[in-house]
């Protein structure tokens, strides 16, 4: 399974970023039996758009076969087009290591 995180850095001691649609990267965090496998960095090149970065971001996601988006917070027509594609959304604080452990501990609180 695959899962996006909104991340301020490119590893997994970097922040979760706080807006899904204008954070600097994702990070693309493969996990398999409960366990990190490997992650991906991808820089967001639709930060500095002047609208719909978010409906940009989702379709990108998307294309990357996520099963799941964790974020701070996400806007309602990013959160349709993720809706579309049947990603769940969540919301995580804090370090991304810590926050991947808690998604495969099932403790993040989903955004409907």
């Amino acid at each position: 399974m695959k899962i996006a995180i909104s991340s301020t850095g490119k590893d997994l001691n970097s922040l979760v970023a706080e807006v899904f649609g204008r954070c600097p990267y994702f990070l693309i965090v493969e996990i398999d039996d409960k366990k990190v496998k490997g992650f991906e960095a991808i820089e967001n090149t639709s930060v500095n758009q002047t609208s719909g970065a978010g409906i940009s971001v989702a379709q990108m996601v998307a294309e990357r076969n996520v099963s799941a988006v964790v974020t701070g917070t996400v806007g309602p027509r990013a959160l349709d087009v993720l809706k579309q594609f049947n990603i769940q959304i969540y919301k995580g604080a804090g370090l991304i290591s810590e926050i991947t452990q808690k998604f495969i501990e099932e403790k993040l609180e989903e955004i409907k």
